[in-house]
């Protein structure tokens, strides 16, 4: 068994430890009691990771002396909503928690942002710790200390930045992620080599049988996203700067999980920000920023790994054209109405590109569309 890695998030007093490795569900109660002594907890799960892992968290909690209220949801983006926010948080008063106690998100993405959001505004302001179930969960939005919600004209308007106390990502429950979920997870993993990591990029184009197997390798890729995202973090904590590059891909996607109306039958998340960095680095090449190679390397790794990397690998129909870049237009990356774009010079040099004319975006979008020409590249 692999020991496990530990990767510090430097924010001063506020700074925080995400712990990778196998069976950190068991010793989750000797690690919360340790940072957070003598707190109560609501833990907020949804009904597949309760189904799977519950007791064991229960028995891992109870074993640190940590008395835990549980909130199970519904799985899916859907859950990411006002109806479902009340449901949280009038569950952590009912049970009585302080301002002190702390929310525990158990699970993906979508518990993480939900839970989060939670313990933000319950009271002001509870504790916060992040146990995250899924790949993607576990190398991004654990991290970092985005929360929210979705609203019908966009995805994540609603939101706010609250840090956890402390991230948990037990690596052995990633065993019983389906394939799919662990590949959209892969996705945002690689991301972090596109941004400013081309070392990382070339590594995992090597080694990735070897992360989907598990073991060693799979610690060592998610603790080196977690570095990377970390260290941005640090810096830019509320994304006045630099940070806005870990948005690489995801104003595309965000566009197209929009307009699937964030149906997972279609399209999950991780899967968008695939299709998203595919189309952030055609893009770049269409505006002569980068070379054809770059982008078609891009491509080739996303579509070896199994995910999606165009517009037509979704099912079903998608709006035109214009539609989606109305979607892309209520992106919360928009400032003042003009579009801003994670584009790049090539693998790993990827930059802020603020002003990028819609006409340009529109056109990109209509060449790529599905049953478009720019389809017939695949």
């Amino acid at each position: 068994m692999s020991d496990p890695v530990t990767v510090t998030v430097g924010l001063g007093e506020r700074a925080y430890d995400i712990v990778i490795g196998p069976g950190l569900i068991e010793r989750a109660g000797e690690e919360i009691a340790t940072r957070l002594p003598g707190t109560r907890v609501a833990v907020v799960t949804d009904e597949n990771v309760a189904g799977a892992h519950l007791e064991a968290l229960k028995a891992g909690l109870g074993q640190g002396g940590v008395d835990a209220a549980i909130v199970t949801l519904p799985p899916g983006e859907k859950t990411k909503s006002f109806d479902h926010l009340q449901e949280v948080v009038d569950a952590v008063l009912a049970a009585r928690l302080e301002r002190r106690d702390t929310v525990v998100a158990f699970g993906g993405g979508v518990i993480g942002d939900l839970a989060g959001f939670a313990a933000a505004i319950t009271r002001r302001g509870m504790n916060f710790v992040q146990m995250p179930t899924s790949l993607l969960a576990q190398v991004d939005s654990s991290v970092g200390g985005k929360t929210g919600i979705n609203s019908p004209r966009g995805k994540n308007l609603v939101g706010a930045f609250h840090q956890p106390k402390l991230v948990l990502a037990d690596t052995d429950v990633l065993d019983t992620l389906p394939i799919r979920e662990f590949r959209a997870g892969y996705a945002e993993l690689a991301k972090y080599g596109l941004i400013d990591r081309p070392d990382l990029f070339t590594w995992l184009e090597k080694n990735w049988p070897a992360v989907f197997s598990g073991g060693p390798a799979r610690i060592t890729a998610i603790a080196e996203a977690c570095r990377a995202k970390a260290d941005v973090v640090a810096r830019d904590e509320f994304e006045q700067g630099d940070r806005a590059l870990l948005n690489l891909g995801h104003t595309f996607g965000h566009a197209l999980e929009a307009a699937t109306r964030y149906d997972s039958e279609r399209l999950v998340h991780g899967e968008g920000v695939a299709i998203g960095m595919a189309l952030a680095h055609r893009f770049s090449t269409r505006m002569n920023l980068a070379s054809i190679d770059d982008a078609t390397r891009v491509e080739a790794h996303l579509k070896a790994v199994g995910l999606p990397w165009r517009m037509a690998d979704i099912p079903g129909e998608l709006p035109d054209a214009e539609t989606l870049l109305s979607f892309i237009a209520q992106d919360k990356k928009v400032s003042r109405g003009t579009l801003t774009f994670i584009l790049t010079h090539g693998v790993g040099q990827s930059f802020i590109a603020r002003d990028v004319p819609a006409s340009e975006v529109l056109s990109f979008l209509k060449e790529n569309h599905p049953g478009a020409e720019g389809r017939a590249r695949g």
